[in-house]
């Protein structure tokens, strides 16, 4: 090969075809066997695979010798032991960093023990990898501005670093610097005598660079770099770095420094081949839009230059959709007529959660694109089943959790039939919703199965497998990854199903989890002990490094790429989404072991870089002959900040009237609101293909059942409710529609009330005749002891519960016994009725508490949790009291038959626990049973309806009906719409 030095591919080549040609231009005349001399190393396996099919699209021949550059780290060197497992590595550091979170538990709160260890291993491994000895760390100085954390962290970086020194077995980083060092002093002093060419490479990590360095220098070397820009001129070259401060965000940085590191001017870097760029005139422009900001005065002097820049952008379209769904729609759309045409598309972007929409999108139609990403391993039924055992193992097993695992697809897959799995789970779920226990064991589990055999069998299964998981404590790794397993394959193979049967381990998904699972049990040894939340952290950082290919039903001509393929992408279509500030470019991420300035200080690389990359990379992809620039304005939040790079570009074109900027600009934008529009005319299309039915507007409903359909019976506590919402009386009453316990059942205010309520009736029940205020109170407190034990499972809120009512005690105590000295407690939740036989209806209470005073009146009590209601509200609304003392006046309750109504009181559970005294008058009394009357004969009329939301007390109160009524596609404020049912 008689060439040597830099050369480079222009933005947008197609860089493993034009890397192909060009070296077999450069080995025309060679004997055959000249080209299998060659040694050629590549940046990545995908560029690697494209470069092999570029070379068989050129007929048969020997090939040079293709090897990836990260290959090099493995060669064996004398002296020079094999590098340390990865994961071993930062098994190790998190051994380290749990004594510092130990010793300081604010460092870093709320990041898992894992995650710090692995940012820490990323740490050591740039330094290595960027030849930064541990004495760097020696010389940082901790200034006044910088904070104690960085104080701390330095002092530890400076104990671990000396954990790695030359003798120490080396990682891989440090190895791959090694072994490229070795291999630069030998080539310096024996050059090879055959071609070595390193291509596709930017030379971002110093170990790279250092081999760049290398082999431009070899008599037969040559390095080839991607997406070069030749358009900008030598002056913007030197301000990337005689600047006052380093252009490390500019995509061509990189360049710079080799260039410089080389002494070779940007003028004598060569086209490798002579296949132009797609469009040169574009390649100028996004040269020019992305000079580094403090030279943004360039764009006037060489924005003159530019011309038609219509033309130029003539295959530009430029998307700004109001929302996210709309972008991914659009840019399904654009792929799906790729697709049709035969056309190679490849949508660019980091944004993970765009792509899934996309594809999405692209499933309607039966395209599935070739994701080079693949599907997360957590994301994966085998990862979110791992994730889901490790979480349940040192903690009280909750529904939720329960049900999780339960519900899984490989759950109980090991048996051959998991229908009785499904319908056992389906009924153990209805029946812990409405009867508990909140954390459900074996014992709750047989009382659920009764006598049944099979679903006895289940049970216990069940039972065993649950048993003792809260009692899990800290172990050493191994025992907890055995513990994991254990769980995971008795979980997967069900009750009388084995593991071997299961579909835990199969499939793509389930040989990367094993495979995961392997080599973290290989290296426990060196891992130490964790607790299960710790674990949990482990085994999720460790699920997120694996991804799950896609099959090969992928449409090869529609592609979904990471940034980084960009230049070896080829298409014929690129389409860059997802252009926003915190997606393209992507948020850098905070380092919590050393600052900013602390990173400038020791030599590391700084956030820019990092931005810089996704510059080139958006530089390269911009550059293929048919570009779609995409963004939505706003996102679920709030509105989005484009891209500064698209900001640039749109910033220089619509200043460059001379050069028809504006009108370029708006043709961009004319072809994105096309495919916008066609988005927009698939989802009308879509609703428009809906029943008749569904156009047309719901109403408020007020539905009229017939009369003989009617509640005939109602508590004292639903006429509030028939006042104010009449529908939840329908649903609940008439259509007997009971809404289910929650998953997460949690200490809500109704499970406050029921379990204050059984404290005080326990209290009540079992007072002596007499009792002093402070023996009161003591018996109270341990009422209430051991109603909480029993009712209330969670800690915190028995704590709470329990300090409540020691606040109220004292108050409580005086209360009762003032309370003793006048009557004696003759009802307590003891249900009475009492029948309106003129409308055929009877009215029904349980009392909490009904007094038979000295005098033969009675005193009737109501327990509240929360603010009683006023005086206002009970003549208004809350008539539960006046009913109660209306149907103790004609004798509704058993224990005393008719009995005049002394008084009726609020005893308030909170607060003060302060006593509110009401007016039980004889005529306000009748007025509310009159009023009863009046509202129970209303609504047994066939053409009263029962509004939705009729009167509530505030319009953010939530019904459990509200779903039903379709509450939010009508107002508040729209008139009821009677309907017969």
């Amino acid at each position: 090969m008689d060439s040597r030095g830099l050369f480079a591919l222009p933005p947008g080549t197609d860089f493993p075809r034009a890397l192909v040609a060009g070296l077999i231009e450069r080995m025309e005349g060679a004997p055959p066997e000249a080209m299998a001399r060659v040694h050629l190393y590549l940046n990545t396996g995908r560029m690697l695979r494209a470069v092999r099919a570029a070379f068989d699209e050129t007929g048969t021949r020997l090939l040079p010798r293709m090897r990836l550059i990260t290959d090099l780290g493995a060669d064996p060197v004398p002296g020079l032991p094999p590098a340390v497992p990865p994961l071993r590595r930062r098994l190790e550091l998190a051994q380290l960093v749990a004594g510092l979170t130990h010793s300081l538990p604010d460092f870093a709160p709320g990041t898992g023990l894992y995650a710090l260890a692995d940012s820490l291993a990323t740490l050591l491994a740039e330094m290595q990898g960027e030849g930064i000895a541990p004495e760097a760390l020696e010389r940082l100085s901790i200034a006044d501005t910088h904070s104690e954390h960085w104080g701390r962290s330095l002092a530890f970086l400076r104990i671990v670093a000396r954990y790695f020194d030359p003798d120490s077995p080396p990682d891989p980083e440090a190895r791959q610097r090694r072994v490229i060092a070795a291999l630069a002093v030998r080539w310096a002093e024996n050059p090879p005598d055959h071609p070595v060419i390193v291509a596709g490479s930017t030379g971002s990590r110093g170990a790279t660079a250092l081999l760049l360095k290398a082999v431009a220098q070899l008599p037969q070397g040559a390095v080839v770099l991607p997406g070069f820009d030749f358009a900008q001129p030598a002056e913007a070259w030197d301000n990337l770095i005689a600047g006052p401060v380093p252009a490390e965000d500019h995509p061509q940085y990189r360049f710079a420094l080799l260039m410089r590191a080389l002494g070779q001017p940007p003028a004598q870097v060569r086209p490798w081949h002579s296949t132009p760029a797609p469009v040169p005139a574009r390649n100028a422009l996004v040269s020019l839009a992305l000079r580094p900001a403090p030279v943004t005065d360039q764009w006037m002097t060489e924005g003159a230059r530019l011309a038609d820049l219509p033309a130029a952008t003539e295959g530009m379209t430029l998307i700004e959709a109001p929302d996210p769904r709309s972008e991914a729609l659009a840019i399904a759309l654009i792929l799906r007529q790729a697709a049709e045409t035969g056309a190679r598309a490849a949508l660019i972007t980091p944004d993970r959660l765009l792509t899934r929409r996309v594809s999405a999108a692209l499933g309607r139609w039966g395209i599935l694109p070739d994701d080079s990403a693949g599907q997360p391993l957590p994301l994966s039924p085998p990862g979110r089943f791992l994730r889901h055992v490790a979480a349940v193992m040192g903690r009280k097993l909750t529904l939720e959790a329960l049900f999780v695992l339960l519900k899984h697809p490989l759950t109980a897959t090991g048996a051959g039939n998991r229908g009785p799995h499904l319908r056992f789970t389906r009924d153990l779920e209805l029946h812990l919703r409405r009867h508990g226990p909140a954390f459900p064991d074996a014992a709750a589990l047989r009382r659920w199965a009764g006598a049944e055999a099979d679903r006895l069998a289940w049970a216990d299964w069940l039972g065993g497998t649950i048993a003792e998981l809260d009692m899990i404590t800290e172990a050493p790794l191994a025992t907890c990854i055995d513990r994991h397993l254990a769980l995971a394959e008795t979980l997967a193979a069900g009750p009388g199903g084995h593991i071997e049967t299961s579909e835990l381990w199969r499939k793509e998904g389930g040989q990367e989890a094993a495979r995961i699972m392997a080599d973290l049990a290989r290296e426990a040894g060196h891992g130490g002990v964790y607790t299960p939340a710790d674990y949990a952290d482990l085994l999720a950082g460790l699920l997120q490094g694996g991804t799950v290919r896609q099959g090969a039903a992928a449409h090869s001509g529609i592609m979904i790429h990471g940034t980084l393929e960009a230049r070896v992408a080829g298409v014929d279509l690129a389409i860059l989404a997802g252009l926003n500030e915190g997606a393209w470019p992507q948020a850098t991420a905070p380092d919590p072991w050393l600052s900013r300035r602390m990173r400038q200080e020791a030599g590391l690389l700084l956030p820019e870089r990092q931005i810089g990359l996704s510059a080139h990379d958006f530089q390269q992809a911009i550059a293929a002959p048919r570009a779609v620039l995409t963004r939505a304005r706003r996102d679920a939040e709030a509105e989005c900040v484009p891209s500064r790079w698209l900001n640039r570009l749109v910033n220089l074109m619509a200043g460059l009237p001379a050069a028809g900027g504006p009108a370029a600009l708006e043709g961009m934008r004319a072809r994105g609101r096309h495919w916008l529009d066609l988005a927009a005319s698939l989802e009308a299309h879509q609703v428009a293909s809906l029943p008749a039915e569904a156009h047309v507007p719901v109403a408020r409903p007020a539905p009229r059942p017939p009369v003989a359909a009617r509640m005939r019976e109602l508590p004292v506590t639903a006429i509030k409710t028939l006042i104010r919402d009449p529908y939840a009386v329908y649903a609940g009453r008439i259509l007997r529609l009971r809404p289910l316990n929650p998953l997460r059942p949690k200490p809500d205010p109704r499970i406050r009330g029921e379990v204050l309520h059984k404290i005080v009736e326990d209290f009540v029940k079992t007072r002596p005749e007499i009792e002093t205020p402070e023996t009161a109170q003591a018996r109270l407190m341990q009422v209430t002891g051991s109603v909480l034990a029993l009712l209330v499972p969670w800690p915190t809120a028995r704590r709470l519960w329990l300090a409540r009512i020691a606040r109220i005690a004292p108050a409580f105590g005086e209360a009762e016994a003032a309370r003793a000295a006048e009557g004696a407690p003759v009802v307590i939740e003891k249900k009475g009725a009492v029948p309106l036989r003129a409308l055929g209806f009877t009215l029904t209470a349980r009392p909490d508490r009904i007094d038979l005073l000295a005098d033969g009146r009675v005193h009737i009590f109501d327990y509240k949790t929360g603010k009683p209601p006023s005086e206002r509200e009970m003549k208004a609304f809350d008539k539960q009291l006046y009913l109660e003392a209306a149907m103790a006046e004609r004798g509704g309750f058993e224990a005393f038959g008719p009995r005049a109504v002394a008084a009726m009181s609020h005893i308030q559970l909170g607060g003060e626990g302060a006593t509110s005294h009401h007016d039980a008058a004889p005529d306000v009394i009748a007025e509310t049973w009159a009023g009863l009357e009046k509202l129970i004969a209303h609504y047994l009329r066939a053409d009263t309806g029962f509004t939705a939301r009729r009167a509530l007390q505030r319009t953010e109160e939530a019904s459990d009906y509200d779903h039903l009524s379709r509450f939010g596609e009508w107002e508040m404020t729209d008139t009821p719409n009677p309907e017969d049912v």
